[in-house]
């Protein structure tokens, strides 16, 4: 088995700027598909940290986009939490769904490989890659992760690539005893549920995603800070950031590997071209933007794939 130090460096080491040199197709042709005889509905899977209301009303307009432009009918599945889209996959009770790389991961091993990334989110610089971040209040004395011995700190979700897998990682890689150096630990419920509990002192520290570009004054420029900052949940200056982990793997859209590959290849050309095409459409899913897509490789993701393989031994020898 590797060691956990190897998969971080393996982690480290991947171009995810890389990915950004891919040049996009067009929007591929509106009309019904072959596919559309065996595929005769579109269900798409919604992972998000945000309430129901905010959810629907910033993925309307994708699923009828969807649905106007393939000639299906196309229904959004709303998970509850991570495990939920892991559910769908699994009984093939969706065809496509956006993701992090754990729920991406955790999926291809459920499955035995009945998942095929399509495309990766870029961020501002066209890196495809985004941050885990450590927060504490900003009233508190807490100013970096040696003063978190003895505190507590919120999980966001067990299927969190950022809100559990790469810093429980990194954190075990730099010497530290999960278990015992932390007063205790627990799951939040989410992203925004975990920033809330951190600001509620029901935790000191929480860990969250965040691409780390842009002005850390407005949440910088994408993942759950600008998110609760827009929609005025959060001052910046009431939180404050004491620890960021290496590069992770940017969140995907996935589809089911056993679908016809003519879909496959319809749904990546369809995203590599909605940004340019449907800008409005695709700030609202990607929650404020970035730049663009790009195709998506399992290769991107199999240092996470092997974090959770380990994450899943260490559980077992527990």
């Amino acid at each position: 088995m590797p060691t956990r130090r190897a998969l971080t460096a393996a982690l480290a080491g991947l171009p995810f700027a890389a990915a950004a040199q891919q040049p996009p197709p067009a929007m591929p042709p509106a009309g019904r598909r072959a596919w559309a005889d065996g595929v005769r509905e579109l269900r798409i899977g919604l992972l998000s940290d945000e309430n129901q209301a905010d959810r629907l009303a910033r993925t309307r307009g994708y699923r009828d986009l969807l649905s106007a432009h393939f000639g299906v009918p196309a229904r959004i599945f709303e998970a509850a939490d991570y495990s939920g889209v892991m559910q769908g996959f699994a009984a093939r009770q969706l065809e496509i769904s956006n993701m992090g790389a754990l729920v991406y991961a955790r999926i291809r091993l459920d499955t035995n490989g009945n998942i095929e990334p399509l495309v990766v989110a870029l961020a501002e610089d066209g890196s495809a890659s985004y941050h885990a971040m450590m927060y504490v209040r900003s009233d508190t004395n807490i100013r970096r992760l040696d003063d978190m011995r003895g505190r507590s700190l919120a999980w966001a979700d067990p299927n969190s690539t950022s809100g559990f897998l790469v810093p429980r990682s990194e954190l075990r890689e730099a010497g530290i005893n999960i278990d015992s150096y932390f007063s205790r630990t627990g799951f939040a419920g989410g992203h925004e549920q975990a920033i809330v509990a951190v600001l509620n002192r029901q935790y000191d520290a929480g860990v969250t995603a965040s691409s780390a570009l842009g002005e850390e004054s407005r949440g910088f420029t994408r993942g759950n800070f600008r998110l609760m900052v827009d929609k005025g949940m959060l001052d910046m200056r009431d939180i404050r950031i004491i620890w960021r982990s290496r590069p992770i793997p940017g969140g995907m859209i996935a589809a089911r590997a056993d679908l016809p590959q003519s879909f496959k290849d319809d749904m990546r050309a369809f995203h590599l071209a909605l940004p340019a095409a449907h800008p409005r459409i695709y700030e609202q899913i990607e929650r404020g933007g970035g730049a663009g897509y790009a195709l998506a490789t399992h290769a991107m993701y199999e240092p996470i794939l092997a974090m959770a393989r380990a994450e899943a031994a260490a559980r077992r020898a527990r």
